[in-house]
């Protein structure tokens, strides 16, 4: 068999169905017989477990080497990122179960959980949109940054002789007005500064406006349009490909048209 013909073999290994319906139910299997390790379970049980750890091990293992195989050449499978991704967390739960290292190998192990991430299409779409929506996030968190800052400012010097616990510099009233945005007791920290200024509670609503329903709903919206133009280079890239399988297609139909043109000619002739 020749290179090209293994190669081929592994590509349509790659790329069938069943496989990733495998490589799913294996990943899934893996992160249930982490959580076991959290149990107390009989001896036999943890045996049988850790042979199951090692033959899930050796699968991934097996499955990135075909995935290598399949790829034309080195260069071209780590040039995806998902695939470095991947080769990553196998090389990580290679480290064995056992001895000094038993605590750093299940850790490794729980991150094989992630491979889902690379397996399924959607998952990956999602994780796509988030990294690179995470610019345009940023500018957003600066001006949060900002908000939370004044206001916390302005609470450190208005509220500190109310509750310096709360309100004790800027540090601590940043954090008090986290609390706040994530509506962690934040009517009991209203309440008490109201019985000294009864009108704070503008303070308290304009943060609150500001920070949960317009900055918030701001990166939602940010991450839905990133998430939105992701899909639609997918969707683009897909009919792509199909229109230059059905294309590639189409010529093999006319090849074969001709050859039996060719072939008709070459028999009226000899006729």
């Amino acid at each position: 068999m020749s290179i090209l013909a293994l190669q081929a073999f592994f590509r349509r290994i790659d790329n069938s169905n069943k496989f990733q319906f495998v490589v799913i139910a294996v990943i899934v299997l893996s992160a249930l017989s982490i959580g076991a390790h959290t149990y107390r379970l009989p001896a036999w049980i943890n045996n049988t477990l850790l042979i199951l750890d090692y033959s899930i091990t050796v699968f991934f293992l097996l499955e990135i080497i075909i995935r290598f195989l399949a790829s034309p050449s080195p260069g071209a499978f780590f040039k995806k990122g998902w695939n470095i991704f991947d080769t990553l967390i196998v090389l990580g739960s290679l480290v064995p179960i056992g001895g000094s290292t038993i605590l750093l190998a299940r850790l490794l192990r729980i991150f094989r959980v992630l491979r889902l991430i690379s397996v399924v299409p959607e998952l990956r779409i999602l994780i796509n949109a988030l990294l690179k929506a995470i610019p345009r996030m940023a500018y957003i968190a600066l001006l949060m940054f900002i908000i939370f800052y004044i206001y916390a400012t302005v609470g450190s010097i208005v509220f500190v002789n109310i509750n310096p616990e709360l309100w004790g510099d800027v540090g601590i009233a940043l954090l008090t007005m986290f609390r706040i945005a994530t509506f962690e007791s934040w009517g009991a920290i209203m309440g008490e500064v109201m019985t000294v200024y009864p009108l704070s509670w503008t303070f308290f609503i304009s943060f609150i406006f500001l920070a949960t329903f317009i900055f918030l709903n701001m990166m939602v919206g940010t991450i839905l349009d990133v998430m939105a133009k992701e899909t639609r280079n997918v969707e683009r890239e897909t009919t792509t490909k199909d229109q230059m399988v059905a294309t590639v297609q189409d010529i093999d139909a006319l090849k074969a048209e001709i050859l039996e043109l060719k072939a008709l000619l070459i028999q009226k002739n000899q006729h």
